[in-house]
């Protein structure tokens, strides 16, 4: 038995386990088998992270946050949690492989995933100038024409915020009419620079190395077209990944996981969450690291209000570092 166990490998789930590991609190952090180190893994060059003037590799990234995490005791597991039990002192986490292991605190980093066209090539491109992020990667499109595909709010934040990099930024939507808020809506259409692209879905994503152009069907004729850019800023939603706690933990009505007030707490005793899974807005590295601290923290704070037999059971069985049967 684990004193914590952190799900998920992000700059919360990392800075959780540096925290916790620092405390002597020997963390076991699963990572997962196929996405280990989150949405940073897909970014190209990070230049807003606290601490890298020149800019860093998303990858590189996490792979330090991980070096430094294993450095005061992490031990790092990519496989897949596949279901977890919450009730009770003892919180039980299945793993992919059949492992089982247990715990007396759980803390859920599991991130969110970006909603995606489903296009064939939009992988392919993935930062080489398709993007899921402007605050992330406006900046390597100055003086580029670009577009944003969404009508919901995030998609008019994303368009204006490109508009102070570049040239022209058009926003495709498949309708004829928005669903952003009224201020939303009216910053767009006061921007000279933006323009609107109606009742039109991406059907395409052009471009050997880099993006080149995008093809266009109109949702009313059927007809298809070809716009010209060198950048496409997808903004059609997230998903907390929240798929392992449907039915015990309370969740928010963006469906994050909810906590209590600026806490990791959730309903459960025990059970903490951080960064984007908890957080519908800001979705940046560096506030999900600050995330992850407050919730090693709780979880700190809350194994001191545990019995000493609990405990004394749990720093036994963490030394032989075994899943239990």
């Amino acid at each position: 038995m684990r004193q914590i166990i952190i799900i998920g490998s992000g700059p919360a789930g990392y800075t959780a386990a540096i925290y916790a590991a620092r405390a002597n609190l020997r963390p076991l952090l699963i990572a997962s088998s196929v996405e280990a180190g989150g949405e940073l893994m897909n970014t190209t060059e990070v230049e807003n992270f606290p601490g890298f003037p020149e800019g860093i590799m998303g990858p590189d990234l996490m792979m330090k946050m991980q070096a430094q995490a294993e450095r005061f005791g992490t031990e790092v597991v990519l496989d897949d949690v596949v279901s977890v039990d919450l009730t009770g002192d003892i919180k039980k986490v299945t793993l992919g492989s059949g492992a089982k292991h247990e715990a007396l605190a759980v803390i859920f980093a599991t991130g969110s995933a970006y909603r995606k066209l489903g296009l064939e090539d939009e992988d392919r491109l993935s930062g080489h100038g398709v993007s899921w992020c402007a605050t992330c990667d406006g900046f390597f499109f100055r003086e580029r024409t670009i577009a944003v595909v969404g009508g919901g709010d995030s998609a008019m934040e994303e368009a204006s915020f490109l508009t102070r990099f570049a040239d022209k930024v058009y926003v495709i939507h498949r309708k004829d009419s928005l669903r952003a808020s009224k201020i939303m809506q009216d910053r767009a259409f006061t921007n000279d620079k933006i323009e609107f692209v109606w009742n039109s879905e991406v059907v395409g994503i052009n471009g050997d190395e880099t993006v080149k152009s995008v093809t266009l069907r109109d949702t009313v004729t059927g007809e298809q077209s070809e716009l010209a850019l060198q950048g496409l800023f997808i903004a059609i939603g997230n998903d907390p990944r929240v798929h392992l706690v449907h039915g015990q933990l309370d969740l928010t009505p963006e469906g994050t996981i909810a906590v209590a007030g600026r806490s990791s707490k959730t309903k459960v005793a025990g059970v903490f969450a951080a960064g984007d899974v908890i957080d519908p807005h800001y979705r940046q590295a560096v506030t999900a690291a600050a995330s992850g601290t407050v919730a090693a923290l709780d979880a700190e704070q809350y194994l001191t209000t545990l019995p000493k037999d609990l405990l004394a059971a749990a720093d036994a069985s963490d030394l032989e570092l075994t899943p239990t049967a």
